[in-house]
């Protein structure tokens, strides 16, 4: 069964993906929505179905962060 990249929407095979939070990414889209670091598989946070490395997350979204971006 083919699974679809939730960043771009295109099919994902089974050789070729990261399977991270339960969804199946592209290597290259499984990326931080705010810094663009490239994540590991697990190794992440998400926000509203977007990835997030752990840094970006606590400054944006931890005990003392903000949610609006600049």
């Amino acid at each position: 069964m083919i699974s679809y990249c939730p960043i771009c929407a295109k099919p994902v095979y089974f050789a070729e993906r990261k399977r991270s939070l339960g969804k199946d990414y592209h290597p290259l889209c499984l990326k931080c929505y705010r810094c663009k670091r490239q994540l590991s598989p697990g190794q992440h946070a998400e926000y509203d179905e977007k990835p997030y490395c752990n840094h970006c997350y606590l400054q944006h979204f931890g005990p003392r962060g903000k949610t609006t971006f600049n």
